[in-house]
């Protein structure tokens, strides 16, 4: 595929559907190119996500696994969140605050926040600012805070759940026998 050409409309209510092949061998600058001109035409917008992690001995394997399990549970609620204020969320847009979630939880192995390990310091939150009882708070800020403290705490029960799936998986992975010789 040396270039990408106009796709027509098809398929229910004039969605387009694209297949692309690329060849991991081409020179980077028509990668490059043929992302950005296919994003332009399919009228999206290409976002890469890249996440720091200074290990290389696997041990982000174990966090990749982790966060996929986190978004396993996370779609298992369904594919569109609504909340008590008739404001519903398309999951893939509650990621973020998924990955924020997960940064910002105490994990039991280590005592620490996934945060402060990475990169020596935790992550402020908006949620952090807002004083528990105030006075004079507009109806609309409190209920912001409201939603906050919702998703943060169905973030971290899905944080939750994953890790002890994985653990009980890791446990039934390397479980021992104890069998005697000749019985």
């Amino acid at each position: 595929m040396d270039r990408v050409t106009a796709l027509p409309p098809g398929g229910e209510k004039g969605y387009r559907e694209c297949l692309a092949i690329v060849d991991s061998n081409r020179n980077p600058k028509f990668t490059s190119a043929l992302w950005t001109n296919l994003h332009k035409l399919l009228g999206t917008k290409l976002s890469s996500l890249t996440a720091y992690y200074p290990q290389a001995d696997g041990v982000a394997g174990g966090r990749i696994q982790t966060l996929e399990d986190m978004i396993r549970r996370l779609c298992a609620y369904g594919l569109e969140i609504k909340v008590s204020d008739g404001f519903s969320h398309d999951w893939c847009t509650i990621i973020p605050a998924l990955e924020l979630a997960y940064k910002t939880l105490i994990h039991a192995s280590q005592g620490k926040t996934a945060a402060m390990l990475e990169k020596g310091w935790n992550t402020k939150l908006p949620v952090d600012t807002l004083k528990k009882k105030l006075v004079d708070i507009h109806l609309t800020a409190s209920r912001f805070k409201l939603r906050l403290d919702k998703v943060r705490n169905n973030e971290n029960k899905s944080i939750t759940d994953a890790f002890e799936y994985a653990k009980q998986k890791w446990y039934k992975s390397n479980k021992t026998h104890n069998s005697k010789e000749g019985t």
